[in-house]
């Protein structure tokens, strides 16, 4: 049954799809993942529209697969990490702000962690053997697909990410984690219509002003 509960911290993975990589102009190889945080205030709630910030000109969409944490912990194993929700979301970014920002040598978070970034559907209750029945995700602008892929897709799987995540800090139970973005980002305008999707499962419809 779906519902929603903000969970804890905000967890982002970065470059955990080949061909987004690429596209990025990144080495696509399985190498050492790499991730990020959003604050609360990131998190919109379903139903809110996305509110184009005023700071940026240049507004890039990036599908992803949400899963929230059940089991807390440092330094666990694979075997010993469990969800219990997931969930389709945006990690909405302001690719003006974070080119400035690498061009620079400064940190990217306010092009990533801006008030309403990540919006996100309700969750499915759910562990990873629930998941594992659904595949595609999938995200229209204005009536037209313009990402998609397949999650299982991920260079790497959920509970390797959770794993390594748990080297540096602790899961909270509660904690999101938005698992990375296949490719096909793009950037988006005031008026646009939005709506991601986990096969039938997950829906977010958003609107941009």
């Amino acid at each position: 049954m779906p519902d929603f509960a903000p969970g804890g911290k905000i967890i982002c993975i970065g470059r955990n799809y080949a061909e987004h990589a690429a596209e990025m102009g990144h080495d696509p190889e399985r190498s050492q993942p790499f991730f990020f945080f959003k604050p609360a205030s990131a998190l919109l709630l379903p139903g809110e529209d996305f509110i184009y910030p005023d700071f940026s000109r240049e507004v890039h969409h990036e599908l992803e697969l949400v899963v929230r944490v059940a089991v807390g912990g440092r330094h666990l194993k694979t075997e010993q990490t469990e969800i219990n929700g997931f969930a389709i979301g945006l990690d909405m970014t302001c690719r003006d702000l974070q080119r400035v920002a690498k061009q620079q040598g400064r940190p990217w978070e306010l092009a990533k962690g801006f008030d309403g970034s990540a919006p996100c559907s309700e969750f499915i209750a759910g562990n990873l053997q629930d998941l594992e029945k659904t595949s595609a995700i999938t995200l229209e602008r204005n009536g037209v697909i313009v990402q998609s892929g397949l999650w299982r897709d991920m260079i790497w799987s959920i509970p390797e990410l959770m794993a390594e995540v748990s080297r540096y800090i602790a899961l909270t139970p509660g904690d999101l984690i938005f698992t990375g973005t296949p490719a096909g980002v793009g950037e988006v305008a005031r008026g646009d219509r939005l709506i991601a999707r986990l096969d039938d499962v997950c829906k977010l419809t958003l609107s941009v002003i």
